[in-house]
């Protein structure tokens, strides 16, 4: 892991190592959970070009992908705060009800975007701010009171909602609630305390914080997995983890690819009843997943020497080299991709790639899609 985070930080396909093994690392992370999701159609779904309707493991896939970029794109520590977990969770809305919990949630990118709100509500330049913070409240109450019945609440009708009105607009006699309890349990177990049992987790990982890094990390993997805090986002425990990796300096180059290891180790060691055995499963899968790292750095090098050599004898405002960082850093791409990330059209995007030669990987005469192995 030492060894791989050393050469990530000086290698000159860092980007396109760390975009490559956002795409492996989301589809293992479906596959742990038996759904097959192949990288080609998370590329292209995350590039708006689906050739197909997505399906919901490809929405999964591309859930997990952007956790990743997100939690990369912000400090080592904000993925175990408050305000990481509470984004990672979606729920950002939500703060502590006491001042303590609101210092800590004012920190980071929450703490600008809270402080340029209120900088917007001193201001009284003009009545648009107005009309943009009451068309965002109305939006907050929306997510509000969608959040309170999926978790099971009775609410009460809103009035534009509701067929008792008369033909004054005003609102007849009804019912004050409306009973929503058969929606909660077909999304979750309302006895699933998810607060409780992330907090029971975070107990554990501030428990290892004075052993070694790995072997905490390990701990806190086998913890989230016996503990099982979220229910529908269990994915994100192996980000978590990757992210105190990151916290705790051990690989800082990049985000570990947790789930691309653990696919490699059978299940019955992950899954099995000793933790011993489930911990030592999961150090082989830290081991395995840092060896695969250093062969795929070793391909991306090998594989940008070589396209670099028809380079010779090109002109200096030749696209050619900005396509081959292009296919470095994506695992696939297409004609279409090619021609908004280079913007060129669509046929001078697929002339670059037959004097590239990089493999045709769809085989198919439409919508193909090139990348190497």
């Amino acid at each position: 892991m030492a060894r791989l985070d050393e050469r990530v930080a000086k290698s000159p396909v860092r980007d396109g190592f760390f975009e490559r093994q956002n795409f492996a690392d989301a589809a293992a992370a479906l596959w742990l959970e038996g759904e097959l999701v192949h990288v080609e159609d998370l590329v292209l779904h995350d590039a708006h070009m689906d050739i197909r309707t997505p399906t919901h493991e490809l929405t999964r896939a591309h859930a997990v992908l952007r956790s990743r970029r997100r939690i990369y794109a912000q400090k080592p520590d904000w993925a175990l705060s408050r305000p990481g977990l509470l984004a990672l969770r979606g729920r950002e809305g939500q703060r502590g009800r006491n001042g303590a919990d609101a210092g800590r949630a004012g920190s980071g990118p929450d703490a600008a975007v809270a402080a340029a709100g209120a900088d917007e509500s001193d201001s009284e330049n003009t009545g648009q701010e107005d009309a943009l913070a009451e068309e965002l409240a109305e939006i907050d109450a929306v997510l509000a009171r969608s959040s309170r019945l999926l978790a099971g609440e009775n609410l009460a009708p809103r009035a534009a909602d509701s067929p008792n009105v008369d033909s004054a607009g005003q609102r007849a006699k009804a019912p004050e609630t409306a009973s929503f309890d058969g929606l909660g349990p077909l999304i979750r177990d309302l006895d699933w305390d998810e607060d409780q049992r992330l907090a029971d987790w975070l107990a554990v990982v501030d428990e290892v914080k004075d052993i070694p890094a790995v072997l905490a990390a390990a701990i806190a993997w086998e913890a989230w997995e016996t503990i099982e805090p979220l229910q529908h986002q269990h994915w994100l425990g192996p980000l978590l983890v990757a992210g105190l990796l990151r916290q705790r300096g051990k690989v800082g180059s990049h985000l570990f690819c947790l789930n691309a290891g653990l696919r490699v180790v059978p299940r019955d060691r992950r899954r099995a009843q000793e933790k011993t055995t489930r911990l030592l499963a999961v150090l082989d899968a830290f081991a395995e997943a840092a060896s695969a790292g250093l062969k795929e750095l070793d391909r991306l090098v090998m594989a940008k020497s070589q396209m670099e050599r028809r380079l010779r004898d090109r002109r200096k405002n030749s696209s050619l080299p900005a396509l081959i960082e292009l296919v470095l850093a994506r695992p696939v791409v297409s004609a279409g991709l090619i021609a908004a990330e280079l913007k060129i059209s669509q046929r001078a995007a697929l002339g670059l790639v037959a004097e590239l030669g990089i493999r045709e990987v769809t085989g198919r005469g439409r919508y193909r899609a090139w990348g190497f192995v």
